[in-house]
């Protein structure tokens, strides 16, 4: 049996990083060149004449005379850890498919755990606003899915507590294999907000399969075309063929997330479910991930460690 090509990739071995991104000076060309592909632009002028001034080589536009770091304004700004450190906390959390946890990336960067949560929570951000730009097409299976430990004395089942309601798209080609997904949070199982989540990750005419969760009806009213499936419930219903992909990614992410992070508390899932739908989506070519992740990073705006905190996205 052929090995599968994807997954038995090479990849982008340490010491490759290393010659590539290794150096500081390497790391800020590469920040300049994907933040102005085609040449400084003033933020705030929009010329493109200017000079590098001071021991901080700012841009210094010529005709406003504004200055302007090469961080400023993205993910990276006001960082007070060299961008090789970026650079590799990038390569530690992309080159892996189970992710890697804020204490584990602090004892691989030599920082503390607080700054490798900083760095690690901000990226997984960039990912989280760049899986927002595409949406799926084509074939899609849809299911519902509860992430979550158990709570004695409760309600078991549906609406337990302690469990937090999530939805897994897939999106298959003709041969069906997986292409792409998304992970994302509801609030409740209702058909308006399925509706709603359907507008925001599925293009519309395409092809959803689902289960017969009543709430799924609302995939119709968002634009696609509906294939409902009576799978019964228990073990039988958790094999259906028509589900293969979206059961594989639910049981990888809950394997993922036991491995790695234990538990994940409900403000921080929106941002752990990104991280790892991102790194599916683009894992075709694992050395371009770095590359990819940098662009996107520099697109984005800053992240302050109080926003991170606090920010909590609805459902």
């Amino acid at each position: 049996m052929a090995r599968n090509r994807i997954q038995f990739q090479k990849g982008l071995s340490e010491t490759g990083f290393q010659a590539l991104y290794g150096d500081e000076e390497a790391c800020r060309a590469l920040v300049v060149a994907w933040r102005w592909p085609n040449g400084f632009v003033c933020p705030k002028c929009c010329g493109t004449g200017h000079c590098i001034v001071g021991p901080r080589r700012l841009f210094q536009c010529n005709a406003c005379r504004r200055q302007t770091s090469p961080t400023a304004g993205t993910v990276f700004a006001s960082t007070k850890v060299p961008l090789t450190t970026w650079f590799r906390a990038m390569y530690l959390i992309t080159q892996t498919k189970q992710g890697i946890s804020s204490i584990e990336l602090g004892r691989r960067l030599g920082t503390t755990q607080t700054t490798a949560w900083k760095i690690k929570t901000k990226l997984a951000e960039v990912m989280r606003i760049a899986g927002n730009k595409e949406k799926l097409t084509g074939r899609v299976e849809m299911d519902d899915a509860y992430l979550g430990g158990e709570k004695g004395g409760g309600k078991t089942g549906r609406g337990s507590p302690g469990k937090k309601p999530i939805v897994v798209a897939v999106q298959t080609d003709e041969k069906g294999r997986p292409r792409k997904i998304k992970l994302r949070r509801i609030a409740r199982f209702k058909r308006a907000r399925v509706k709603a989540l359907a507008k925001r990750i599925i293009a519309p005419g395409s092809t959803v399969v689902t289960d017969g969760l009543a709430c799924f009806r609302g995939v119709e009213d968002a634009g696609c075309e509906h294939v409902a499936l009576m799978t019964g419930g228990g073990r039988r219903a958790a094999q259906h063929p028509a589900f293969k992909w979206v059961n594989t990614m639910l049981g990888n992410i809950k394997t993922a997330i036991v491995a790695t992070y234990r538990a994940v508390r409900k403000k921080h899932m929106v941002r752990t479910l990104a991280e790892f739908e991102w790194r599916f989506n683009n894992r075709v070519d694992l050395a371009s991930m770095i590359p990819a992740l940098g662009r996107a990073a520099v697109a984005a705006k800053p992240a302050p460690y109080w926003w991170l905190k606090t920010a909590d996205y609805g459902a």
